[in-house]
């Protein structure tokens, strides 16, 4: 009977022996030294779980309404003036040193109210007129009715037929002043034709219209047999 060898079962019975850092004695010191750094990083976390919820649920501000510069309230001597010219309906559209020539004019006009039959876009007239105070009397120095007028005539290019209603645009320029374009319309639908453009010509003292280029003034004629293209 063959004897069980010692030599390879020998630690089989002996205690396991472990790495040092594992003893009693570490365990002990090791285990507190180890505890407040897991309580601090506790803290910590705590701590950035409460501040990320209170930045999501702060409130953000409220975007600031945009505030519309207050338009200057029309004189009532201007109102006059444009009711006596246009009658009771009326607007001013514009006023002030409108020509830069240090006289004050105003721009009025009879506006068709937008409806499901005027839907066409920008301002739309029947008339408008462009009054000037001279020695505090209103003067019209400019109509647009059936054709576009001044006190010496027809401006040049006014349509030749009587029209019925125009699209109105109008800006101020720094140094030019009043810039006004004047499309013709055909009943209730857009005719596609080019703006007249009408400037005040310094060198005339008074409202003309331009050509084509918007660059040169046009003369007026006393009757509409060719108002069309007569340079001044």
């Amino acid at each position: 009977m063959e004897k069980t060898s010692q030599s390879g079962c020998s630690h089989a019975n002996e205690p396991q022996l472990s790495p040092s850092f594992l003893g009693e004695g570490w365990s002990a010191g090791a285990a507190r030294a180890w505890r407040i750094p897991l309580k601090f990083s506790l803290g910590v976390l705590s701590l950035a779980i409460l501040l990320g919820g209170c930045g999501a649920d702060a409130p953000k501000p409220a975007p600031q309404a945009e505030t519309k510069p207050v338009e200057p309230a029309i004189p009532e001597e201007i109102q006059a003036a444009a009711k006596a010219l246009l009658g009771t309906e009326s607007q001013v559209l514009a006023f002030g040193d409108l020509a830069k020539n240090g006289k004050q004019q105003f721009l009025a006009a009879n506006v068709v109210p937008k409806t499901p039959t005027n839907n066409l876009p920008g301002t739309i007239v029947t008339r408008a007129v462009v009054a000037e105070n001279d020695d505090g009397k209103w003067t019209e120095i400019l109509r647009c009715d059936e054709h576009l007028k001044n006190p010496k005539g027809y401006l040049g290019l006014t349509p030749l037929a009587p029209v019925t209603g125009w699209r109105l645009q109008f800006e101020q320029n720094a140094e030019k002043g009043l810039q006004l374009y004047f499309t013709p319309l055909q009943g209730t639908t857009d005719s596609h034709v080019l703006p007249i453009g009408v400037r005040w010509n310094s060198a005339t003292k008074r409202y003309q219209s331009l050509d084509r280029t918007y660059e040169h003034f046009l003369l007026e004629s006393p009757a509409l047999n060719d108002v069309r293209s007569r340079l001044r």
